[in-house]
């Protein structure tokens, strides 16, 4: 098995680490002439790529699921701006859109640098430099895909921009974004080697058909998505037997995981555990004090079964103490993350799940017809979470093509909880304006009763503002903004 360690202040990292769309800086003279030079190089300037990614997706929560019915804010507001997600205020002076946009961006450059700069070592094997290029255009796939769909039509850059050519660049259309994703992935599908010969950690070609069919299933072209998961038939990918063992770092590497981002606990760990962590730690866990920032919603606890065991992986209800004398309070917390070093986990954080490609390659087969096979797909998912059939679906429940997106929206908010996938699929399921008009928050179980919160979604949330920064870097009248802001 072969393991992918990315060393996250890398030369090409310390060298990049000041780029974005706007006010791009050069690639400098050093970079040119001495970085890109060998196979080494180009090896470190891929796994820079993977770095971007590295740093910005424990913090993605922020965005995908801080505005929806999963979390809500605590008293303990570390995170600037949050509070504002957290009520659906969005605007464009928020930190949280502007660091979301530049790191994703500053990937898009990374990527960009290293495909500019793919010839330049002499003798360089071909099957390196087609898993080099597969690579960096499986990425920066991956940044635009996220971009697309949190900001729309976004400024397409696909090689490196000076200054002056930065501040001239305006948005590009939605679906000429979607035409450069799809070119990407169909090439990283093209040159990319199997997961078994690539380092675990590093995208493969299994990885980049699963992103190429999510991408379908978002502009709801279902014959060609069905196409790329029908490929996952001649591979080796399954639903592990306990969804627990997911969040276990000794059970990461396993048949379930088609990408994850990896780390190294206290080498290049992750502090999402500690986001979650109640402030004054948890007993067999963490005696330090957690972040606490934002808490699990009742409107997600109450939708899981006592018999789901989905449920205990996710959250936690009752919490004990470091140092307590056994007692147990009353305090739920999101522990699907759960990790002794809090401060610099080692778990890997999944990108795409094999259970993700069954849940998408569902609504593909429903909306081509093929309902019973749509249902089995679901019931698969269903069967891994209670252990049986017992709670499985049946046709009637599928019925209607309302009652089909509702069990979709379910199981994936079961399946996928605080794993950035609910904002997405309530706005291209067209229910985020249904679903966030009002929230339950804590919950007191002395009363039965949970803390309720309202809000007015407005149908043009569907799309996060375009950060001002990015608006005033440029010249005046460039960016435009998203209707709403």
């Amino acid at each position: 098995m072969k393991y992918l360690f990315i060393p996250i202040f890398s030369l090409f990292i310390l060298l990049c680490d000041s780029c974005e769309v706007v006010n791009l800086h050069p690639i400098s003279t050093l970079t040119e002439v001495n970085f890109y030079n060998t196979s080494e190089d180009l090896d470190k300037a891929v796994l820079g790529i993977y770095s971007r990614l590295q740093s910005r997706l424990p913090r993605d929560w922020t965005i995908m699921e801080m505005p929806t019915d999963h979390l809500y804010i605590s008293s303990y507001r570390f995170i600037g701006g949050l509070e504002a997600v957290d009520n659906l205020d969005f605007h464009p002076q928020n930190d949280i859109f502007k660091n979301f946009w530049q790191s994703t961006y500053n990937g898009i450059y990374r990527a960009n640098a290293l495909l500019r700069n793919l010839n330049n070592p002499e003798n360089m094997e071909q099957e390196l430099q087609d898993q080099f290029e597969g690579e960096a255009k499986f990425m920066r796939a991956l940044f635009y895909f996220d971009l697309v769909r949190a900001f729309g039509g976004v400024p397409k850059v696909i090689a490196p921009l000076s200054i002056d050519d930065s501040k001239t660049l305006g948005r590009a259309s939605e679906s000429d974004i979607y035409e450069l994703i799809v070119e990407d992935l169909n090439r990283a599908i093209t040159v990319l080697p199997l997961q078994a010969n690539i380092e675990r950690g590093r995208a493969a070609k299994e990885a980049a058909i699963a992103l190429l069919g999510k991408v379908f299933v978002y502009n709801q072209d279902w014959n060609n998505a069905l196409k790329e998961f029908d490929k996952f038939e001649f591979f080796d990918y399954d639903l592990i037997d306990k969804y627990g063992d997911l969040w276990k770092e000794e059970k990461e590497d396993n048949e379930e995981v088609v990408f994850a981002i990896k780390y190294v606990s206290s080498e290049n760990g992750h502090g999402l555990s500690r986001d979650f962590l109640p402030y004054f730690g948890v007993e067999g866990y963490s005696n330090s004090s957690g972040g606490e920032v934002a808490l699990p919603a009742w409107s997600l606890m109450k939708k899981f079964k006592d018999e789901d065991t989905r449920k205990e992986a996710t959250f936690t209800e009752l919490w004990k103490a470091p140092g307590s004398d056994g007692s147990l309070e009353w305090r739920p917390f999101v522990s699907k993350f759960i990790a002794q070093n809090a401060g610099s986990s080692g778990l890997d954080i999944p990108v795409i799940r094999f259970s993700d490609v069954l849940l998408l390659k569902s609504e593909a087969l429903y909306y081509s017809g093929e309902i019973e096979m749509a249902l089995d797909n679901i019931n698969k998912v269903r069967e891994r979470a209670f252990g049986d059939e017992s709670y499985n679906y049946v046709l009637s429940d599928i019925d209607s093509e309302d009652k089909f997106i509702d069990i979709i929206l379910l199981e994936r908010q079961l399946e996928f909880a605080f794993e950035n996938e609910r904002w997405f699929d309530l706005v291209r399921l067209d229910r985020f304006v249904e679903k966030l008009k009002e929230q339950e928050r804590s919950f007191n179980p002395s009363t039965g009763k949970p803390e309720i919160a309202t809000f007015d979604p407005k149908e043009f949330y569907r799309y996060f503002p375009i950060p001002q920064h990015e608006i005033d870097q440029s010249e005046r009248g460039v960016i435009s903004q998203n209707e709403g802001y």
